[in-house]
């Protein structure tokens, strides 16, 4: 064996110096800067070269480092100070979004810019989300052609998915509600948005991330009701938007009104009070009495713990429902209301399988307590019935429906022989 030391193995080959001119172009945010402005000059208002040149250019400049004044100079042709000023001693270009023409076909070809750049460098969807609240926050420094085309690109770029509903947020900020400019901003927005998706589109996106029940928040305090709202968008032109808003407060409304009434029967209110309380909030909501009694229902239907056993259930349910029975009686003075207090009873029995069997000793017990007229038990079993679990109540009935007929039938006659 050699005592001799064995020399280690080396690399061998060329090293290479990174030189500190590159370093600097990469990574220096005044020459990125006139990199894109160059770029942006030199394409003009071709928006196909422009989405060209940020492809390219994506693979020199880093737009990972510098998505802020990538966007800044997109936007409004250079770099952004606080409040929405452009900074003066940064290069500009005149081809940017603020300068172009205020129509929604120019716009349309803007979002597809920012798609193309965003799908290419998917890296860049956080920043520019960002990027789109700040602007928002920024409202006021920008002229009123400015925010007009800022809000069509971001209704365009909410139908397109490009980014979240959420970053409406910053439309909620104080000093832009108190002064009328978000409420502007968002008839333009909402419109582009509409124009490109529908209603229904644009609700979904709202609930996805809550701003569903928050439209109203778009008015200073002493303007936010539901009249105000409507009139304001309606006469924009946005009544979709408007019938939509008034929609969502009345379920918000019913909500809550659900919640006190669980809350006042949890406590043993007495009945006589929660009518009072319930006729008050029905007036104020404006509600039909046909809404009231199936808020009711489920308010009653909510304000215990249903035994898990199905033969113990329905004597459970009886005893509440006879205790309730004033309740639901002050609320079905209407033929319609005790229609959609027999189709609420129906679809509960159906979606709660231990109900299933109690359905006829309920209605039963509603007719006895004249809750339910027999009118109202005749129609609903002869054709205004649901289809959910239609067979199995409609045979649970029959014997009492026949009653009812027979009974009707004899009165008739008795009335005949008296005439």
């Amino acid at each position: 064996m050699s005592n001799q030391k064995q020399q280690k193995p080396t690399l061998t080959g060329q090293r290479f110096k990174t030189r500190k001119r590159d370093e600097k172009e990469r990574f220096d945010p005044t020459l990125f800067q006139e990199s894109i402005v160059q770029g942006l000059n030199q394409s003009g208002s071709d928006l196909e070269a422009v989405a060209k040149f940020l492809d390219s250019t994506g693979g020199k400049l880093d737009y990972r480092r510098y998505a802020e004044p990538l966007f800044d100079i997109l936007v409004a042709g250079g770099m952004l100070a606080p409040g929405g000023t452009l900074s003066d001693d940064m290069t500009r270009t005149e081809f940017c979004l603020f300068t172009a023409p205020e129509d929604l076909e120019t716009m349309q070809a803007y979002a597809q810019v920012f798609n193309k750049l965003i799908r290419r460098y998917k890296y860049l969807e956080k920043g520019f989300e960002e990027e789109i609240k700040k602007l928002l926050l920024f409202l006021k420094g920008f002229t009123e052609s400015e925010r007009n085309k800022l809000a069509m690109l971001t209704g365009i770029l909410l139908a397109n998915g490009n980014i979240s509903a959420s970053i409406l947020n910053s439309l909620y900020n104080e000093n832009l509600v108190k002064e009328g400019v978000s409420a502007a901003f968002a008839v333009k927005l909402f419109k582009s948005w509409i124009h490109e998706k529908d209603i229904n589109s644009v609700a979904a996106s709202l609930r996805k991330v809550g701003m569903d029940n928050r439209l109203m928040e778009l008015f200073p305090a002493n303007k936010r009701s539901c009249e105000h709202f409507s009139k304001y968008f309606t006469d924009a032109g946005l009544k979709e938007l408007s019938d939509f808003a008034r929609n969502q407060q009345s379920i918000g409304a019913r909500k809550e009104l659900q919640k006190e009434l669980q809350e006042q029967m949890a406590r043993g209110d007495p009945q006589k009070e929660i009518i009072a309380f319930t006729k008050e909030e029905m007036k104020k909501a404006n509600l039909s009495e046909q809404a009231m009694i199936g808020i009711i229902w489920t308010s009653v239907m909510s304000s215990v713990e249903w035994n898990k056993k199905e033969e113990l259930v329905c004597e459970q349910a009886i005893k509440l429902l006879k205790q309730y029975s004033l309740l639901l009686k002050a609320f079905t003075s209407q033929g319609q209301s005790e229609l959609s207090l027999l189709l609420k009873i129906q679809e509960y029995c159906y979606d709660n399988i231990h109900f299933m069997k109690a359905f006829q000793k309920i209605v039963v017990l509603l007719y006895k307590a004249d809750v339910l007229s027999e009118e109202a038990i005749l129609k609903w079993y002869n054709d205004a019935h649901v289809a959910k679990g239609k067979s199995v109540f409609l045979e649970q009935m029959k014997k009492f429906v026949e009653w009812l007929k027979s009974a009707e039938e004899e009165s008739e006659s008795e009335e005949e022989e008296t005439d």
